[in-house]
């Protein structure tokens, strides 16, 4: 790993967790940073790993899976630019819960245990930072499984599409593109479904002009569309928005 270089600062105040802090504050967490790179399918860490470190995106995309212990897969989530994964370590815990593989080529800061303590201990605002970030992490978990526990898979895909637009959405001459590689398959362990459900919604969304899919691509063609199967509504009102 590579010392920080001279542009970390400016990444830095782009990041929630570090809110708050003056630029001296902001000094002394660049200069307490390590960079890593990792090229598409690398891993970060897996999922059991002892917990040295935490990661914060400065460009690419990273996928947060977990394997339950009935052996499923599921998609925790999608980091970008600015956002915090691996974060075991600002609470004390001793093993990361999940896997974190880059989808695109990332680079991620990193600090470690001992440096986490350090500046939590000399910027108390990064610990009141993380307890905020993680109050809202832990209520849009609570979201997601109300979503798995209750609602049709078609108005659970059209959500976890519509939050990804939303993360990493990119206009394109006919829509709007989710920009990184994703699978049918990703969107199966994201949103507690089968390849073979996520494959037939899609096909009949195309078969509508909502989405157009390929090969680890899709692209939101009607993303009025999308939200009114996501929000339940009656399609005569389509017309009215």
């Amino acid at each position: 790993m590579a010392e920080p270089q001279d542009d970390t600062m400016q990444p830095l105040t782009r990041v929630r967790i570090f809110e708050g802090l003056d630029l001296e504050a902001l000094e002394s967490v660049a200069a307490a940073a390590r960079s890593v790179q990792k090229e598409p399918e690398a891993n970060f860490f897996v999922q059991g790993q002892k917990a040295s470190k935490f990661f914060v995106v400065i460009s690419g995309r990273v996928k947060v899976s977990q394997v339950t212990p009935e052996g499923h897969q599921i998609v925790v989530r999608y980091a970008g630019a600015g956002e915090m994964f691996g974060c075991v370590p600002l609470f004390g815990g001793d093993e990361y819960p999940a896997t974190a593989t880059a989808v695109t080529r990332c680079k991620a800061l990193t600090w470690n245990r001992a440096a986490v303590d350090r500046l939590t201990e000399r910027f108390p605002r990064i610990a009141i930072n993380a307890l905020e970030l993680l109050g809202k992490e832990l209520s849009g978990l609570r979201a997601r499984y109300r979503e798995l526990a209750t609602e049709r898979v078609e108005r659970r895909i059209a959500r976890a599409l519509l939050r990804l637009v939303g993360q990493a959405g990119r206009k394109v001459e006919d829509g709007v593109l989710i920009e990184f590689p994703l699978s049918r398959q990703d969107l199966a362990e994201l949103t507690g479904t089968t390849l073979h459900t996520v494959s037939r919604i899609l096909s009949g969304w195309e078969q509508k002009g909502i989405v157009r899919s390929g090969r680890r691509r899709i692209v939101i063609r009607s993303p009025h569309g999308l939200v009114s199967i996501a929000e339940d509504l009656d399609p005569q009102l389509e017309d009215l928005a």
